[in-house]
């Protein structure tokens, strides 16, 4: 159990905008991981190993790409329980990512709208980051997260996705293609069925080649909204079987008000995350697993803000959950919470 109750932090953070205090919350965890002061927020891992993609994880709880973008903090949020890690997204070249404030908390419905556009340090340093990183030599699995830089056209999308594939490709246990965050133009547009199959095509090729050239097969991961119908899903999943990406992760955020229009900072243009994503977020994953089939990998994320939230999205369809926006709202508690829920699940 963590020595520094959130309860008593999360005021303070609420009392500052959200960018500053993500940034001043992964400020801290890049100064304290791999130290004694770990221990002020750190939780015992709950061991539950699960092999899922050829991949043996310790517990079925993951982190959302998302909050460590450039990676700097993977072994400070090691230390909260996670059985994986997913940072990023990054992108072939550094990029502000969209002018501030892109960042907002609904408290009342216990989420958040980000419109932040894949700001981040760039793949060379996403790369000196991860390789700091003690995570996987403990035992841990990590997921790197890929996308297009802002200024890159959509036409030239797939040159942005194989340079950073082929960055990332040694120091990753699965490689994540990010192509449905709402903040980056047109980007969901490579979810439509010819130019997903052209993207897949080009990053199936590229992997094979990386696979011969580093001795070992990373599994391939694509990261799909939940604003999609249950024909454009369908679709999605026999593109993803046909080119042989190993898994899917459903879903990212919402463009979709209806729960929050109502609200203050409802109106944001932006991804929405949080608890008016579950149900969106687990439709996509049941679809999926009907057109995919049992054995096919699945990681669920999206408004899991408890345990039972966490058992929902594995009763839903899928292997793993990922968390981001609950943990904001419910702290580092909540991982262990999810962890040993679904442990329960295999108990019986």
């Amino acid at each position: 159990m963590s020595l520094l109750p959130y309860a008593l932090a999360r005021p303070l953070l609420f009392q500052m905008d959200p960018e500053r205090a993500h940034e001043l919350t992964l400020d801290a965890l890049a100064r304290t991981q791999r130290t004694p002061l770990a221990c002020l927020y750190g939780e015992a891992r709950v061991e539950d190993p699960y092999t899922v993609a050829g991949l043996t994880f310790p517990n079925r709880i993951g982190l959302a790409a998302g909050l460590d973008k450039n990676g700097r903090c993977i072994d400070g949020l090691a230390a909260l329980g996670f059985g994986f890690i997913e940072v990023g997204t990054v992108t072939p070249r550094p990029q502000p990512g969209n002018p501030k404030p892109r960042m907002f908390r609904l408290p009342q419905a216990q989420a958040l709208i980000n419109r932040l556009g894949f700001n981040n340090d760039g793949l060379e340093a996403f790369i000196a980051n991860v390789q700091r990183a003690r995570f996987r030599n403990e035992g841990g699995i990590l997921g790197l997260n890929i996308g297009k830089n802002a200024s890159t056209p959509i036409e030239r999308a797939a040159d942005d996705y194989l340079m950073g594939l082929a960055g990332v490709y040694p120091y990753a246990d699965y490689v994540t293609v990010n192509i449905s965050s709402p903040n980056t133009q047109n980007l969901r547009s490579l979810q439509s069925d010819a130019a997903l199959d052209a993207l897949l095509d080009a990053i199936a090729q590229r992997r094979e080649a990386l696979a011969d050239q580093h001795g070992q097969r990373v599994p391939l991961f694509v990261k799909i909204a939940p604003d999609l119908d249950d024909a454009q899903v369908e679709v999605i999943a026999h593109t993803l079987r046909r080119h042989g990406i190993d898994g899917v992760v459903a879903t990212n955020t919402t463009v979709a008000r209806d729960a929050v229009q109502h609200l203050p900072h409802g109106q944001e243009t932006g991804g929405l995350s949080g608890r008016p994503v579950f149900e969106a977020s687990n439709r996509v994953i049941r679809r999926l697993r009907q057109a995919l089939g049992a054995g096919y990998p699945i990681i669920g994320v999206g408004g899991v803000m408890s345990g039972a939230d966490a058992r929902a999205k594995i009763e839903a369809g899928a292997d793993l959950v990922q968390i981001y926006t609950g943990l904001i709202y419910q702290g580092p508690a909540l991982v262990r919470d999810a962890a040993l829920a679904v442990a329960a699940l295999r108990r019986g």
